[in-house]
């Protein structure tokens, strides 16, 4: 069983910057591969970015390259998300995902959520 906890959400202008983070709790956090997903208002939850367990690899939504990066602290249980160069159209509720061992790009093959976080890019 694993808790997560995602934080970090705001109100930024376009160009701003965020960083979400997403605390997870349980004996075997670190073991899990970590996904980050957001829904806008009226649309479905869309991959956003992954990383592996180890760390040792991280994917990411076309339109999110070069501007989001993603890591992870297995010894604090952690996962960020850092968020450049925001546009409006990433306004979205994000939320933090886990599931064991090896990322996946679809939200259903994610077992445990976080309660998401509201990030909002004004014009």
């Amino acid at each position: 069983q694993v808790q997560l906890v995602g934080s970090g959400g705001g109100l930024v202008q376009a160009g701003g910057s965020l960083r979400l983070s997403c605390a997870a709790s349980g004996s075997t956090a670190s073991k899990y591969a970590m996904g980050w997903f957001r829904q806008a208002s009226g649309k479905e939850r869309e991959f956003v970015s992954a990383i592996t367990w180890s760390g040792g690899n991280k994917f990411y939504q076309d339109s999110v390259k070069g501007r989001f990066t993603i890591s992870r602290d297995n010894a604090k249980n952690t996962v960020s998300l850092q968020m450049n160069s925001l546009k409006p159209e990433d306004t979205a509720v994000y939320y933090c995902a886990a599931r064991p061992f090896t990322v996946s790009g679809k939200p259903g093959e994610y077992d445990y959520w976080g309660q998401g976080t509201q990030v909002t890019v004004s014009s």
